[in-house]
């Protein structure tokens, strides 16, 4: 279109404002980053395209991924339908428009070209029932008014919409929007030279731990654990035992605990529930909030916290608890013994479940991979037999008073020296 208008209508791209649907994968802020990385390249090919007058229709303001060469006007209206009528209102100026959206960063400048002749509006579709494009050679409310937004079949009743008004319909390629992280990840595949795929990939490589976490937690994904060199950590790769109730072998080593128990990286809280089943007082800590949240839910007590901050009843805690391999928390063993023994007390119990393979003692990194591909990085661990943990124990003037095995899993009890 040499004569014309074009118009992008979009969101600022704030962390929690734009595309929600991403956040189950990735973060808020790196979902606002792919929503702007996705909306700097839509303004790109808008810019490269040809057209008298370039306009974006901006909820929020702008910032510095606005190219030079559009004009900004403000968004109105309360629903979609009644502020895309408002963008072609605002932006007419006697020659015909189109409005594309900021999630089809795969836009060309040739699907841009339209051919007006003998057509009264413009219409592109995308694969899950909306559209990416709308062209209106003036403004008409009635066009768009009362179209239900945001569902499979908006791109239908749009068409119908115009057809209704008597208008000769030009349909242009249908795109696939990104909304999604499946949506995400089939664009940056097939369009791997946008920003947003370049993006794309630097996050499937560099997710937080936590994130991944979260996600295994709430059982969206299947998360494992492996070593830098892909190797799988079996003693981390068990979460859905860790989500299932307290089993036998739980149950047994909870037989040796005195009460109050504290529960260190309690994760969705089995443990702490069996406890407080057991009439005896406990309480679960981790940095998680879905696993502090999953930890309440059941019933039992929780607090979002790491073990080296302050904590309640520092030095009076009968029993405490690194369960599930979590010796490893933080890759230093000895650094997390000496913070057990100052939380129990003088003659309390630290009970901690090694791993079964006696003679290991290895500090290297573990990165968490998902299901989906995301990979994160590197997060400090360790993983120790018992005579590691008997080594790095003795450094910090706890005993052991039993070393037992049960199934494929080892455990052993220390207390304080005299």
């Amino acid at each position: 279109m040499n004569r014309g208008t074009l118009i992008v209508i979009a969101k600022e791209p704030v962390a929690g404002r734009v595309k929600t649907r991403l956040q189950t994968e990735f973060t808020a802020h790196e979902a606002a980053a792919l929503a702007r990385a996705s909306l700097v390249d839509t303004l790109n090919t808008v810019r490269s395209a040809r057209a008298s007058r370039r306009v974006l229709a901006l909820d929020g303001d702008p910032g510095p991924w606005l190219p030079e060469g559009f004009e900004v006007i403000g968004q109105r209206g309360d629903g979609l339908d009644e502020r895309l009528a408002a963008a072609f209102e605002d932006a007419f100026d006697g020659t015909p428009m189109v409005l594309v959206g900021m999630d089809t960063p795969q836009l060309t400048a040739d699907l841009l070209s339209v051919r007006w002749s003998g057509y009264d509006a413009v219409l592109g579709l995308t694969e899950d029932g909306g559209y990416w494009c709308l062209g209106l050679r003036k403004p008409d409310p009635r066009a768009l008014i009362g179209v239900p937004m945001s569902t499979d079949h908006t791109g239908r009743d749009q068409l119908r919409r115009l057809q209704d008004l008597g208008l000769r319909v030009l349909m242009l390629p249908t795109l696939r929007d990104m909304d999604t992280p499946r949506d995400a990840s089939v664009i940056a595949a097939a369009h791997p030279s946008l920003r947003m795929s370049r993006l794309y990939r630097r996050l499937q490589h560099a997710a937080h731990p936590g994130l991944l976490f979260e996600q295994a937690l709430g059982g969206t994904t299947r998360v494992v654990a492996t070593g830098i060199d892909g190797r799988t950590v079996p003693s981390l790769s068990e979460l859905d035992r860790w989500r299932s109730p307290a089993d036998e072998v739980d149950r047994l080593a909870l037989s040796r605990c005195e009460g109050p128990v504290l529960d260190v990286g309690c994760g969705p809280g089995r443990i702490v529930t069996a406890l407080a089943e057991r009439g005896i007082p406990a309480l679960g800590v981790d940095i998680s909030p879905r696993a502090v949240s999953l930890t309440t839910s059941r019933g039992a007590a929780a607090l979002r916290r790491p073990v080296q901050e302050r904590l309640p009843g520092e030095g009076r805690w009968g029993s405490v608890l690194l369960m599930d391999g979590n010796i490893g928390i933080g890759g230093d063993p000895a650094d997390l013994l000496r913070r057990c023994a100052e939380l129990v007390r003088p003659d309390g119990l630290v009970l901690v479940e090694v791993d079964p393979d006696d003679d290991l003692d290895e500090t290297a990194p573990i990165v968490l991979r998902s299901s989906t591909g995301r990979r994160s990085t590197p997060l400090p661990w360790a993983r120790v037999g018992t005579r590691a943990l008997l080594r790095h124990a003795h450094a910090v003037r706890l005993h052991p008073t039993e070393d037992w095995r049960a199934g494929h899993r080892a455990f052993l009890t220390l207390r304080p020296t005299a």
